[in-house]
């Protein structure tokens, strides 16, 4: 078996080869335009070749309230496209935690060159993730600006932790060839869409009337 396959018992979403590969995580519950835009704000700063994103089965740090084949039907929906593939292989592998995710895509594709894709909203509470250390020395890290976090992205525990580690946002495209731990701070147009927001939208359209 050629030493770039992957393993049989894991299906990678897609050919992976020494491509850049973003790669984001979450519950998706629901998927939104905010998510788009981190996906297509790395997608262009970063210069990557395709982007995986992973449906949690479950959050650790977060409740969801609905069933996992109803946001991974519609992150496949919303999120998806010729170069964004949205991939269940996180539920599939029965895997809760980021750092267990990408030490298996790193092992599954050794010639790929992965970041791992997040919204400035996380930095309040990466240090909270789980060998969240290990995460940033596995992988280059890119935040996107959001809504209410770009004033705090440099004031994050993650932040501090790796100030020294951080480049300039005109050197975005040199992260995929960068050693970890390294990062970078994505300022781009802001989308006020919120997860909370939107599910009660749709709550209040899909209840009956009084």
């Amino acid at each position: 078996m050629s030493k770039h396959r992957p393993p049989r018992h894991v299906r990678l979403p897609g050919i992976a080869g020494d491509l850049a590969i973003g790669v984001m995580g979450g519950s998706f519950d629901p998927p939104h335009v905010g998510h788009t835009h981190v996906i297509e704000a790395a997608r262009r700063a970063l210069g990557l070749d395709r982007v995986w994103v992973f449906v949690a089965a479950s959050n650790p740090l977060k409740k969801t309230q609905t069933a996992f084949v109803d946001r991974f039907a519609s992150a496949r929906r919303r999120l998806g496209g010729r170069r964004t593939i949205v991939s269940g292989l996180e539920a599939e592998l029965g895997l809760r935690y980021t750092i267990d995710v990408l030490k298996r895509l790193k092992r599954s594709a050794p010639s790929a060159r992965f970041i791992w894709i997040m919204g400035a909203d996380n930095l309040r509470d990466f240090h909270l993730w789980r060998r969240w250390k290990e995460i940033a020395k596995l992988v280059p890290i890119a935040v996107v600006s959001r809504p209410g976090a770009s004033p705090k992205a440099g004031l994050s525990r993650f932040a501090r932790y790796l100030s020294a580690n951080r480049i300039p946002e005109d050197a975005a495209r040199t992260l995929k060839t960068r050693r970890p731990p390294a990062w970078v701070y994505i300022s781009a147009p802001l989308d006020k869409t919120s997860s909370t927001e939107l599910r009660a939208t749709i709550l209040a359209n899909s209840l009956p009337p009084i």
